[in-house]
Formats: structure tokens, C-alpha cells, sequence
């Protein structure tokens, strides 16, 4: 049973992880750009490009994460089986 609770945390961790470090990911990536095109107004269609294929690389690994998410869920039983397991387990 105990394995249930742990697939079910895993679901959540992962999925939640993944958003933050994709969020904080693009945050850091739109800020050195802006950076960038201040510094250097002329190289701004560069920046954007690269900015883009990065943007997109690292949404591509959160949207992994909830592949994997939504895979671990289907490794959970139903509703009532996960209570008759728990009541074989504790003998109610």
C-alpha cells in the first residue's frame, strides 16, 4: 500500500518541479535577452530567435515531466480497489 501513497507523491513532485524549474528557466532566459537587446539594440533579431528555440526546449522538458505525470497515474488503481486493498490490509 504504502507504494500507492509514494506513486501518488512522485505524480505530484514531478509535475510541480518541472513547472518551477520551467518558470524560473524562461524567466532567466527572457531576462538575459532583454539584457542583451539594451546593451546591443542592432542584435535584437538574433536574440529573439535564440530566445525562442530555448523558450521552447525548456517547455519541452516540462511538458515531459507531465507525460511521465500523467503515465504514473494510470499505475494507480481505481478508487475502490485502492479500499479493498486497504481494508485487507488492515482487516476491517
Amino acid at each position: 500500500m504504502l507504494y500507492l501513497g509514494l506513486i501518488g507523491l512522485g505524480i505530484g513532485l514531478a509535475i510541480g518541479m518541472a513547472a518551477m524549474g520551467g518558470g524560473a528557466g524562461i524567466g532567466r532566459a527572457v531576462s538575459s535577452a532583454l539584457e542583451g537587446t539594451a546593451r546591443q539594440p542592432e542584435a535584437a533579431g538574433n536574440l529573439r530567435t535564440t530566445l525562442i528555440i530555448g523558450a521552447a526546449l525548456i517547455e519541452a522538458l516540462t511538458i515531459n515531466a507531465l507525460v511521465i505525470g500523467i503515465i504514473l497515474m494510470g499505475k494507480l488503481p481505481s478508487p475502490e480497489v485502492a479500499l479493498e486493498m486497504f481494508k485487507a490490509t488492515t482487516g476491517n
